[in-house]
């Protein structure tokens, strides 16, 4: 699968540019049985290990288990930590956790809360657990309309919610650890091109993964820079740092939001363990930041789980 290709790539481009920093490096896959394979790596006594899992046997909700066993073994670890992997990789839990905070993002339902949402309404349904726009297609957004329980037919609590559709502009934010905290690097804005007015403006599962699709070649990553306006890049920069303290981010991260027709900042998702490929949203935004990747990859490193 093209996702899973992008796992190699980002495994490739990391190794490269941590030989330049002068380690070296050894490659190891992870399985469904992890249990047996996490022990063998603190027999080996690696530095660190560089923490690529982005799901197990492609269940996202199981990919916190990879950083459990590495604190379990004192192993030094990159990126997110076993708390902050589980709390962002639960859409649900994030949403009020920030809801809690006073971040910003979209109101939520399950698919047995039904009988909650608005007439005339907009949503989207998306999984619960899982990320790179995997079983989110044109389809998941719905008007409350007479009929639409029928979207909502076969899907369970356990893997599924419901979720105010913010219909505006979509940004990402990409955060990179940093000696004096993190820095939120220069948002992107997600650009629907010729969508017309009735084909839904979101990243869905073509437009992430399905290179001959008219969502691929359409959906494209644009740095506004000066163009975005201060008080907006202050407000989507500022929800960054909020869900980084909020869930105790380390590493690198990416934040996701979209603005309402009031201006009104939504996040919709945190990434604890976003593409770091290097044609990815996330090593855009660093050299848009000025950096080279090894620069970026000493930093993350610098800033491990011990």
């Amino acid at each position: 699968m093209a996702d899973e290709l992008d796992v190699l790539d980002q495994v490739a481009h990391i190794e490269e540019h941590l030989n330049k920093i002068g380690y070296q490096v050894s490659r190891k896959g992870i399985t469904d049985r992890f249990m047996d394979e996490i022990p063998v790596l603190a027999a080996e006594k690696y530095d660190f290990v560089y923490n690529l899992v982005e799901s197990i046997n492609n269940k996202g909700e199981l990919n916190y288990f990879i950083p459990a066993l590495l604190n379990l073994y004192s192993i030094p670890y990159s990126g997110n930590p076993l708390e902050a992997m589980f709390l962002t990789s639960n859409k649900t839990l994030a949403s009020k956790a920030m809801k809690n905070a006073g971040i910003g993002n979209p109101s939520c339902y399950f698919p047995s809360q039904k009988n909650l949402l608005k007439p005339g309404r907009k949503y989207i349904v998306k999984p619960i657990w899982e990320d790179g726009s995997l079983g989110i297609s044109e389809e998941s957004v719905f008007d409350c309309v007479p009929g639409f329980e029928e979207k909502l037919e076969g899907l369970d609590d356990s893997h599924w919610f419901i979720e105010d559709f913010i219909d505006g502009r979509e940004f990402n934010m990409s955060v990179l650890a940093g000696e004096n905290g993190p820095e939120v690097l220069p948002p992107a804005e997600i650009v629907f091109v010729d969508y017309g007015d009735t084909k839904p403006r979101i990243i869905d599962f073509k437009a992430k993964w399905e290179m001959d699709s008219f969502e691929y070649e359409n959906t494209v990553r644009e740095f506004p820079g000066d163009k975005l306006g201060k008080e907006l890049e202050s407000r989507l920069k500022e929800a960054a740092r909020a869900c980084w303290h909020l869930f105790g981010l380390k590493g690198y991260a990416r934040v996701d939001a979209r603005i309402d027709k009031d201006g009104n900042v939504y996040v919709i998702e945190i990434n604890a363990n976003p593409c770091i490929s290097p044609d990815g949203g996330f090593v855009a935004a660093t050299k848009q930041g000025g950096y080279t990747f090894t620069e970026v990859i000493q930093r993350i490193i610098n800033d491990l789980n011990r």
